[in-house]
């Protein structure tokens, strides 16, 4: 059984659904955490977490590496 895992975090939500369009565009299945609470009570940064199965993790990884080159 496959499970969502952690690919990449991003500092704000629009980059982490570039980054979920980018992986979608490439047959891979990728969802968005935490859009809408990136920050702690006490003002540290959170993230943004795309998320992937753990299947496809090792390509996403790849993939957004290459990409951002």
């Amino acid at each position: 059984m496959s499970v969502l895992v952690e690919a990449a975090r991003f500092n704000w939500a629009y980059q982490a659904d570039v980054a979920r369009t980018f992986l979608e565009s490439h047959g891979l299945h990728a969802v968005v955490f935490d859009a809408q609470s990136n920050l702690y009570s006490d003002g540290a940064m959170v993230g943004v977490r795309l998320m992937v199965l753990d299947d496809d993790l090792e390509l996403a990884k790849r993939l957004l590496t290459e990409h951002d080159r």
